[in-house]
């Protein structure tokens, strides 16, 4: 596998700002897509999309989305056309509150959130008949690995093969890149502009869930999830949270295939917090290229698209299956 960033496209920001925002999303017709909601255990609900017209018996492909995102984001827009391409089914899970409607328990996702994970792939495997493969873009991909370590040799019952794509996989240290300088005035500003009001409509539906006033004048993600995402998921702390989440630690404990891809100029993944070889067990494999930005490696000429990388994730995926 190899990535060679566009020389017209150079430095970490610019390759993850200008893919998300500017970039050719697709190629032909957009995606199409039909949605399910299904109903929890705890009786709240999820939405899953479903890339529309996949041929029957296909293989299925299941993408989780990053922070904030959804099925409109860069990400799913460029994993949809490269699926739809092989011919293969695929599955988009929303995280809650993620989908357009706000979710009805007092709780949200985060991301470790593998029993979520692992209870949509399950649902998911026992659907389509057979192992399925799996990836997910940042937070999703933190949260598809941390479900594949709890797992274990179990993992292999429900996926063939997994892959995160620049996960926060050490939470403490892209915590802390997120919440300085340029990244806390342009991607965390941006992240909590949507994360605060949806938060604070959280509180209407449950008066006293955690205090809104506080959570109105957070400018940092650390603030975000000490007031939020840390409390309404049975964590202390947003340290604790962190600490707890994070895939890195847990790694060796990986018993399928699977591929952590992490840009090693990433804003704010950053590089000397990613895992060594001798750090991760025999089934995992790194893929660390120098460039690409965060979710970004744009490629080919103006405006550039996102194909390059989805292509070999899921050429990846299909030879570990």
């Amino acid at each position: 596998m190899q990535y060679r960033a566009p020389r017209w496209l150079p430095g970490g920001h610019a390759q993850t700002i200008w893919p998300a925002l500017f970039s050719r999303q697709h190629d032909g017709r957009p995606p199409a897509w039909t949605r399910e909601r299904w109903d929890t255990p705890d009786g709240d609900f999820i939405d899953v999309d479903f890339l529309a017209d996949a041929p029957a018996g296909a293989p299925l492909f299941v993408l989780f989305h990053g922070l904030e995102g959804d099925r409109t984001s860069h990400s799913s827009v460029a994993f949809a056309c490269a699926a739809r391409a092989r011919g293969w089914a695929m599955a988009l899970p929303h995280f809650r509150g993620c989908s357009g409607e706000l979710n009805r328990a007092p709780r949200a996702y985060h991301s470790g959130d593998f029993e979520e994970v692992g209870w949509i792939l399950q649902r998911l495997r026992e659907r389509h008949g057979a192992p399925l493969i799996a990836a997910g873009v940042s937070l999703g991909g933190n949260a598809l690995l941390r479900w594949a370590e709890e797992a274990g040799a179990a993992a292999a019952q429900t996926a063939h093969a997994v892959c995160s794509i620049c996960s926060p996989i050490d939470l403490a240290a892209a915590g802390a890149a997120i919440d300085r300088g340029f990244n806390r005035q342009v991607y965390a500003r941006r992240f909590l502009r949507t994360m605060i009001p949806k938060a604070l409509r959280k509180l209407q539906q449950h008066p006293g869930l955690f205090d809104g006033e506080r959570l109105k004048r957070a400018t940092t993600i650390y603030e975000f999830d000490k007031l939020f995402t840390a409390p309404l998921h049975g964590f202390r702390s947003t340290e604790d949270y962190w600490a707890r989440a994070a895939a890195k630690p847990h790694l060796h404990r990986i018993r399928i295939p699977a591929l952590v891809l992490n840009a090693l100029n990433d804003p704010f993944v950053p590089g000397r917090s990613l895992p060594h070889a001798a750090e991760v067990g025999a089934y995992v494999t790194l893929w660390q290229p120098g460039h690409g930005g965060h979710v970004g490696f744009p490629a080919g000429p103006l405006p550039g698209h996102l194909r390059t990388m989805p292509e070999q994730v899921c050429d990846w995926l299909w030879k570990h299956r």
